[in-house]
């Protein structure tokens, strides 16, 4: 299958970007794959010959398909700004969405509000929201922070717009089945590669971190940001240090600007026991996941994403604590306010928990038993690991991630494009400006009618 790809690729520091290489790696092999980025610096990084498959600027693309059409068009699409090159494409050309978040307005209104374009995110956001009052857009044109943009996803004119959605969770699935029942929407399992690395590799690190041959380890991985529930981690540990003195934080991931880790550390008297990796190279996880001890992998607020990075933890046999959350519902989890295991079908008998599992309304208290007995339980860690390693052996490979692809590829590219009125903005009229000139001259009759009339 002849297939366009829209996504972000390294050296662009973006998840996705790194989930798209990974997979590629197995899909290129049974696909002839054009990958549609957005800068020079992408494109210089993957020349030809070095991939099995070809990048090209996302410019290339409306010509490229004219002279090699293609079976299918995917766009890799997540809340994030490096897929912010993608949206006059994927609105004019359905195909095949990957949603990597069930929550895209953060993205969808800084793409529009740092042009001045007011007018349009209103549109959208009544079309997204038909219930919502027209003064809510307000809220976003005065700034777009803060957890009230979780509740306005801004999702159905991407979902509607697409031949086929694809997810990561099958609970997400079926909620946006349910919610866009004229698109057909897809679970497919996310998948990592193995993250094998070197007992020396891990031993280096902790030494390069000064972390001694007791040091108890815990990691977090990813941007650094009260969303991964830093602060919460920093004041349990200023509690568990007094059970486990020799435990120590690791934050691996880039900083972020509007939030200050080493002095959230230092207001609890934690800054000792914190050592920030910044951002490390791909090459680099599989050490750090090897040094760590337990990586912890919280969120909120949340878009109901699946985490790569948590399923790279749990490839790497670490144990791991998450915050429930409703794609969790399926994996059992450890409580531990009660050491029992939580699952959303309990009558299933001997389910081996996979990691141990945080309620977010009871997250202070909750996260500091967590790690008062994690800091303390080896055999407990031991036990939670090698389940995790379990969990992603049956169910989250890179191979077993592209077999479902195959499944859905072939679907989406036999559906027609949906038939949808999306705001006019969404689908401009690219001939409406040439026919407004062409009036001025009336003996133009001929070249008038040789114009389109809409969907230009």
């Amino acid at each position: 299958m002849r297939l366009a790809l829209f996504s972000p690729l390294p050296p662009v520091r973006s998840g996705i970007a790194d989930y798209t290489v990974e997979l590629l790696g197995t899909l290129g092999a049974r696909h002839e794959i054009d990958v549609f980025v957005a800068s020079p610096e992408e494109t210089a990084a993957w020349p030809p010959g070095r991939a099995r498959f070809t990048v090209r600027n996302a410019h290339d693309f409306v010509w490229a398909r004219v002279r090699t059409p293609y079976d299918l068009v995917v766009y890799q699409l997540g809340n994030a700004w490096c897929h912010d090159y993608t949206w006059p494409y994927l609105f004019k050309w359905p195909g095949l969405v990957v949603l990597h978040d069930a929550n895209l307005h953060h993205a969808r209104a800084w793409s529009l509000l740092r042009r001045f374009r007011g007018r349009d995110y209103r549109a959208e956001l009544a079309f997204n929201h038909p219930a919502l009052s027209p003064d809510a857009g307000e809220i976003g044109l005065s700034g777009f922070s803060g957890p009230l943009y979780y509740c306005w996803p801004m999702l159905r004119t991407v979902v509607a717009s697409a031949r086929a959605v694809a997810v990561h969770n099958p609970r997400l699935a079926t909620d946006l089945a349910a919610e866009f029942p004229d698109t057909p929407v897809r679970a497919i399992p996310m998948g990592v590669a193995d993250p094998i690395a070197p007992d020396e590799a891990a031993r280096a690190i902790r030494l390069w971190h000064d972390f001694g041959p007791e040091a108890v380890v815990l990691s977090a991985f990813g941007g650094i940001t009260p969303e991964k529930r830093i602060e919460a981690v920093l004041q349990a540990l200023a509690v568990a240090r007094h059970y486990q003195p020799d435990v120590r934080l690791l934050l691996v991931g880039q900083a972020m600007t509007h939030f200050d880790a080493p002095a959230a550390a230092r207001a609890l008297g934690v800054d000792d026991l914190v050592t920030i990796a910044g951002y490390v190279r791909d090459d680099e996880m599989p050490a750090y996941l090897a040094a760590s001890d337990v990586v912890l992998s919280l969120r909120w607020p949340s878009g109901r994403e699946t985490s790569a990075s948590w399923l790279r933890a749990i490839a790497a046999g670490r144990p791991t604590v998450v915050t429930d959350l409703a794609q969790h519902a399926d994996l059992p989890t450890l409580d531990p306010r009660s050491w029992t295991v939580v699952h959303a079908q309990p009558t299933l008998e001997r389910l081996e928990p996979v990691a141990v599992g945080i309620d977010i309304l009871d997250e202070a208290h909750s996260l500091t038993l967590a790690l008062k007995r994690l800091t303390t339980d080896a055999a407990l860690r031991a036990r939670l690991g090698a389940a995790a390693r379990g969990h992603w052996t049956a169910g989250h490979t890179v191979d077993r991630m592209a077999s479902a692809y195959d499944d859905v590829l072939r679907e989406a590219a036999g559906l027609p494009d949906p038939v949808v009125r999306l705001p006019s903005h969404l689908r401009p009229d690219g001939a409406a400006h040439a026919r407004r000139l062409m009036a001025a001259f009336p003996d133009a009759t001929i070249l008038r009618a040789q114009l389109p009339t809409s969907g230009n």
